[in-house]
């Protein structure tokens, strides 16, 4: 079963204005990537990881879609649903107009592609992620108090059916932190609905995510938090060949770590000891 969280074009994309940062992105995709490579297949989220720090994901889709309605790149959409299913999630294949035998590497893109994402996987990635986090944030004194939080300090959230992933304390003061070890970006309804409930339950916002688009990065400043980028997914143990294939196949930012590395906590400890208590 493929998860549904793992869209590749989500909704929100769809109704932001054309940006001209778009015809920047088609003009390095044409001569960096296609031009450079005409004998590869390349699939949607690959092409925005490789260029998310140059372009917002939604950019780079956007750019292929229109590279592709004109005519300068070949594609194909291709479900990731069960056969007979039609709805669901969907995934894109593009390839310079000179690949002639580009069936082949489509197939096997395809197939590794429902590999990883496959909904008993991600679900293990995500819960993952947040038990690296559990042992990590601990090393720099930040203490667990709490997890799938919706009440806290006695005020409870009642608007959604949300819940912050985990709260922790340190220096007196208390974080609401979210966990998001995944490839694509935070959906922004969700982002913008955990900084209400922080705000709601007095609680700090911190966000752990792989990556985040700076619009982002700054909605969480503004609301006096933080947000730490730790760039690379990260696999669950025993899964180091499988992220190996993943990153040399795809050129995706995926690893299979041990541990969080020390500097990565250190950049969260730093910023919230300036807020502390002294």
């Amino acid at each position: 079963m493929i998860d549904e969280e793992y869209l590749e074009y989500p909704e929100e994309w769809e109704d932001r204005p054309r940006d001209t940062k778009i015809d920047e992105a088609k003009a390095e995709l044409l001569d960096e990537l296609f031009a450079k490579q005409p004998e590869e297949v390349f699939y949607a989220r690959q092409v925005e990881v490789m260029y998310e720090r140059r372009f917002f994901h939604w950019i780079t889709a956007k750019a292929l879609r229109e590279l592709h309605a004109e005519g300068r790149i070949r594609g194909q959409e291709r479900s990731l649903s069960p056969v007979g299913v039609t709805s669901g999630v969907r995934m894109h294949l593009y390839w310079s107009p000179k690949n002639r035998y580009w069936k082949r590497q489509a197939n096997e893109i395809e197939a590794l592609v429902r590999r990883f994402s496959d909904s008993r996987f991600t679900s293990a990635i995500g819960q993952h992620g947040e038990a690296m986090f559990d042992a990590a944030l601990p090393t720099a004194g930040f203490l667990p108090s709490g997890r799938a939080v919706r009440e806290f300090g006695g005020r409870q959230w009642v608007a959604t059916r949300h819940d912050l992933d985990r709260v922790f304390g340190r220096g007196g003061r208390n974080y609401g932190v979210e966990i998001k070890n995944t490839l694509q970006y935070i959906v922004k309804e969700e982002l913008e609905i955990k900084l209400k409930m922080c705000a709601h339950l007095g609680l700090v916002p911190v966000f752990i995510v792989r990556m985040a688009p700076a619009n982002y990065i700054e909605m969480v400043r503004v609301a006096g938090g933080f947000t730490l980028v730790f760039e690379h997914q990260l696999y669950p143990y025993g899964y180091g060949e499988f992220a190996k294939e993943v990153r040399e196949r795809l050129g995706m930012k995926v690893d299979c770590p041990r541990a969080i590395a020390a500097g990565t906590i250190e950049r969260v400890s730093k910023w919230a000891k300036k807020g502390e208590k002294p």
